[in-house]
């Protein structure tokens, strides 16, 4: 059974920072692309950052400069570093694994607000 289970997500101030993490289960861990997106109220879901298999990586151009994007495979483990954080930045993170087919996890909430 795949599982993706996402945490770090919270209420921050503008400026701030926060740090999710994602463990996955269930999949060769090592051989998938994994990524974060984010969805805000009524919006679409779009990449944030993703990381490859080989550690090349891609951001959104809104977060380009403030996020960073890292995975562990030894702990099946991908982490999202959020620095300088705006208001435009909340929404429910989401851990995505991608080998063709992709996998979600639950979604995390971060809030950005004063």
């Amino acid at each position: 059974q795949v599982q993706l289970v996402e945490s770090g997500g919270g209420l921050v101030q503008p400026g701030g920072s926060l740090r999710l993490s994602c463990a996955a289960s269930g999949i060769t861990f090592s051989i998938y692309a994994m990524g974060w997106y984010r969805q805000a109220p009524g919006k679409q879901r779009e990449l944030v950052a993703q990381i490859t298999r080989g550690g090349s990586t891609n951001y959104a151009d809104s977060v380009k400069g403030r996020f960073t994007i890292s995975r562990d495979n030894a702990k099946n483990m991908v982490y999202l570093q959020m620095n300088s954080l705006k208001p435009e930045d909340t929404a429910v993170y989401y851990c995505n694994a991608d080998l063709g087919y992709q996998y979600w996890g639950q979604g995390t909430q971060v809030t950005v607000s004063s």
